[in-house]
């Protein structure tokens, strides 16, 4: 979204917001079934829960266990406009059925290409399922080894993450990576189809597949408007991924990092700040557009004002869509804002991991977004950590928190 866009978005619901301020929403209060066509052929469908009061209209879309509450929203007439809440994105709709159906576009502006997915939403629909097959029986807290687009080049695995209700067909679970986790996914398995799906107003994710004869994996993996693979699983308890620790490094030669850009109020902060030395330093390498960054801020932003007056420090530098200062600006505050974020988040005018390499080049590579580097009292780099798995990973994350709490006090205690 660009500024002159986001400036008019702001001044036309302040307006309409006043002069609507008396009026009821046509909408119908309750649970709604989303769906937004993917890749021209997949329906990635999702819920939310539109709750109105006299003045005010807000939606909670539903992934398993996350609710995120969506309050910007502009009624006029049969149309509806909301814009989620964290990312750059909106959805652009028109009211029909007298208030009980959605028909529309969402409107991913972070993307400069194929960034507009065909919406339609339909109140007190329910999700159409057929007694289940016994074969789904096998999902039922169970564990997989993945493997994205087997027998090509660019094959990579992953831990399928599955809990299956049998009694109401229900599915909940993820998919983790080295890079992160596909974070908090729902669905159904019914006849001889399972599923699951997220929309997080950042991304969208639509998995299903097949359990086979032998009780293997096999299915289809859709993301946004066109991304598309093949993936097979095999029941392994025993499978686990690359230690995230061992990913990223320095460059021989190399003991710490540098950097030095301007935080959201203009004010240059860099490695060498005085506020820095004889402490901690906690350095996320993020993004505002990325969810398992929103997911480790959260983290972060509960942890900083616990150890803050034991000497630790964090900062982050944000490697935003746009290169543009205006927009990247209020992306960033957003986030600040959201989170009551206590920390700089550095504003670095590079874009994705070519920009976040070329912002660190004593390091080997960025290959994901988050990436945190642990940095001693001393100065010196004691760990990078790639990706970040999340609260819908469970026992996973549990155990990141665990580990990362003795680790940071076992720094602070140096």
């Amino acid at each position: 979204m660009n500024q002159r866009f986001s400036i008019f978005f702001s001044v036309f619901l302040l307006f309409t917001s006043i002069a609507c301020a008396q009026k009821t929403s046509s909408l119908k209060s309750g649970v709604w079934q989303g769906e937004l066509q993917l890749n021209g052929t997949a329906r990635l469908p999702f819920y939310f829960e539109l709750k109105k009061t006299k003045t005010k209209t807000t939606i909670e879309i539903m992934n398993a266990e996350e609710r995120i509450v969506v309050d910007e929203i502009i009624e006029t007439g049969d149309s509806i406009r909301f814009r989620t809440p964290l990312y750059d994105s909106e959805f652009i709709c028109e009211i029909k059925s007298g208030g009980k159906e959605l028909d529309g576009e969402w409107v991913n502006h972070a993307k400069k290409e194929n960034n507009e997915i065909p919406f339609k939403a339909w109140y007190g629909r329910e999700y159409n399922c057929d007694k289940s097959l016994p074969a789904f029986k096998v999902l039922q807290n169970s564990k997989w080894e993945v493997t994205f687009s087997p027998n090509t080049p660019q094959s990579s695995k992953a831990i399928g993450l599955f809990q299956f209700n049998p009694s109401e067909h229900k599915l909940t679970g993820t998919f983790l990576t080295e890079s992160g986790d596909y974070r908090y996914l729902s669905g159904y398995a019914c006849t001889d189809w399972a599923y699951l799906s997220c929309f997080d107003g950042s991304h969208a994710y639509f998995f299903r597949w097949k359990v086979l004869s032998d009780n293997s994996l096999a299915g289809d993996f859709y993301s946004g408007s066109s991304g598309y693979e093949k993936w097979v699983a095999v029941l392994n308890p025993q499978f686990e991924l690359h230690n995230p620790d061992s990913l990223t490094f320095l460059k021989k030669g190399y003991e710490t990092i540098d950097f030095k850009y301007k935080n959201t109020e203009g004010q240059e902060v860099s490695m060498t700040d005085e506020k820095f030395k004889n402490k901690v330093l906690i350095v996320q390498i993020m993004g505002s557009w990325c969810p398992n960054c929103m997911d480790e801020i959260r983290y972060y932003s509960e942890v900083y004002p616990k150890y803050k007056q034991k000497g630790l420090e964090v900062v982050a530098l944000a490697f935003e869509k746009s290169a543009d200062p205006l927009t990247a600006k209020a992306n960033i505050k957003r986030v600040k804002e959201r989170f009551n974020i206590g920390y700089d988040i550095l504003i670095t005018g590079l874009t994705g991991s070519e920009g976040a390499s070329k912002a660190l080049p004593m390091l080997n590579a960025i290959l994901a977004f988050p990436t945190t580097i642990y940095i001693d009292k001393k100065g010196r780099v004691r760990k990078i950590y790639t990706g970040f798995n999340g609260p819908g990973t469970g026992a996973y994350y549990e155990k990141y928190k665990e580990e990362n709490q003795l680790f940071l006090e076992k720094l602070l205690a140096e």
